[in-house]
């Protein structure tokens, strides 16, 4: 049974879920405190007869636990209606064990606590006086069947400190949120609800209709304004720090810069013979800035399950007298998610161009600083204090040369690189990966991809959101193009360029044989 939506409310539960040995009631209790709500653990709801005989080694029944289910749907009940907000842990190992606690309450926020055999095993192993003993872990893991993405699970690796494992659970709340309830009490920290995305175009939102893709464990979020990326998830993982639904969108998260990428110094420039002039949209430092079709509604004009097209024209206007033809492809496969961007001189006279696409990765840590990042270029863009380049120089030697993985650790990164090292499909692979090596997101740079800029979100105008994703932007072109025509592309009237890039995870599928 698939999670109803939610109703807009602030969340009033959360259920913490996972097998035996997965942290569930430290991860619960500590969860409770930073929000500053109550706590029950489910081991509590056991009548003492299924704990004798969990303690002789026998596993419980689905007859054993269905009055175990029902004592904690009526904790949850009466903690509601009595206006309080909890946490409540529970193995809820089955789906309709799930669907028994969740059904009815949209308002609840589920995470599933996961990671290796191994791990469990030697966490059980080094569990004393529990009446839980080692050797049923078996029995739990053969009955699993973990969250699907129609639960919408906010999904946690337990390879880390308790109070990381919650750090990372409250981040994905705030990334999955678009409002906030303050938690009462001393010590306490903001709680944000996790919305369900909607897939519907209908609703009114400040950045206009929305589309929803789906391909098994995978779903993407598309919105009209701009023809942005929103939400890239995997298994219940979001792999970027995107924007919620019904937010605007800050920092350039997820959307499309057309018909430059980066910036224009001064917004001045000289093509076919003639000054230009582009409106300055960053003021401070004199620039123009990420193009014209940021915050155009674009229509749709393709549509499947796991896939959408859209397009707009951009019409000639002052500092850009040209004419385009602007579509973009997103589509879902067995390799992940895969953007396609087609621009089409309509004009009667030539154009420069330019184009990239401004995402915001993440692999579930609180701060990009302990994520492994890799980036195969030979060569970076150095910068002045307005972003505009002063000239390149090989990585060999600088703090910015991650051919060879590494933590990004305290460096601040707003740095484009080209000299870019491809595999034999053409492709540049950057990877950030999760500090324990075992998942992660390749970004692929394919056709029309001549540099890439990385970005650690430092400068961002809201302090909370500053370093908690990397933005790796596929771009034709480096910053001032227009300007210095490095890499700039001339569109004859009627010729069309393409660009092409893609998100590949790895390691986010957790089934175990």
């Amino acid at each position: 049974m698939a999670r109803e939506e939610a109703t807009g409310e602030p969340p009033r539960l959360v259920l913490v879920v996972g097998v035996a040995g997965s942290g569930k009631s430290t991860v619960g209790c500590l969860l409770a405190e930073r929000l500053g709500w109550a706590y029950r653990d489910a081991d509590a709801f056991h009548s003492e007869a299924d704990r004798a005989k969990m303690a002789a080694g026998h596993a419980l029944t689905d007859s054993d636990r269905e009055p175990w289910l029902e004592a904690i749907r009526e904790w949850m009940d009466k903690a509601t209606a009595a206006g309080q907000r909890g946490v409540v842990t529970c193995s809820a190992l089955k789906r309709h064990y799930r669907d028994k606690l969740l059904a009815g309450r949209p308002d609840i926020v589920l995470v599933y606590l996961h990671d290796s055999r191994e791990l469990l095993e030697s966490r059980l192993a080094a569990r004393h006086g529990h009446f839980f003993p080692a050797g049923l872990l078996d029995s739990q893991l053969a009955v699993l069947q973990e969250p699907e993405p129609d639960e919408h699970p906010l999904v946690v690796e337990i390879d880390q400190a308790p109070e990381d494992v919650v750090t990372a659970v409250l981040s994905q709340m705030r990334r999955k949120s678009s409002d906030g309830v303050a938690a009462d009490g001393p010590g306490t920290e903001r709680a944000l609800h996790a919305v369900v995305p909607d897939a519907s175009s209908a609703s009114p939102s400040p950045t206009g209709g929305s589309w929803r893709l789906v391909r098994g464990e995978q779903s993407a979020d598309v919105v009209q304004l701009g023809g942005a990326l929103r939400d890239y998830v995997v298994n219940g993982r979001p792999l970027l720090d995107g924007f919620s639904t019904g937010s605007t969108i800050t920092g350039g998260r997820g959307q499309l810069l057309v018909p430059w990428p980066n910036r224009v110094g001064g917004g001045r420039y000289h093509f076919d013979g003639r000054d230009r002039q582009l409106p300055l949209t960053e003021v401070e430092k004199d620039n123009a800035i990420h193009g014209l079709l940021r915050w155009t509604l674009w229509e749709l004009l393709a549509r499947t399950d796991d896939s959408v097209t859209l397009g707009t024209t951009l019409c000639p206007q002052p500092g850009y007298p040209f004419l385009l033809d602007v579509h973009v492809e997103y589509r879902l496969g067995p390799e992940g998610l895969r953007a396609t961007v087609r621009a089409t001189n309509t004009g009667t006279g030539p154009a420069p161009y330019g184009v990239g696409q401004h995402p915001y990765l993440t692999v579930g840590t609180d701060l990009v600083d302990s994520a492994v990042l890799t980036v195969p270029a030979r060569t970076l863009l150095r910068t002045d204090d307005k972003g505009l380049p002063t000239g390149q120089e090989p990585v060999d030697g600088t703090p910015y040369d991650f051919r060879t993985a590494r933590p990004i650790g305290d460096l601040r990164l707003d740095t484009a690189f080209t000299g870019l090292d491809r595999d034999p499909d053409g492709r540049a692979i950057v990877r950030l990966a999760h500090p324990s090596g075992l998942r992660g997101v390749d970004l692929w740079l394919g056709d029309g991809t001549r540099w890439v800029q990385v970005y650690t979100g430092d400068t961002l105008a809201e302090p909370e959101r500053r370093r908690r994703g990397v933005a790796v932007e596929a771009m034709s072109c480096p910053p001032d193009a227009f300007r210095s025509g490095t890499d700039l592309t001339v569109l004859q009237p009627g010729a069309t360029h393409v660009l092409r890039w893609g998100l590949s995870p790895w390691g986010y599928t957790w089934h175990r044989p």
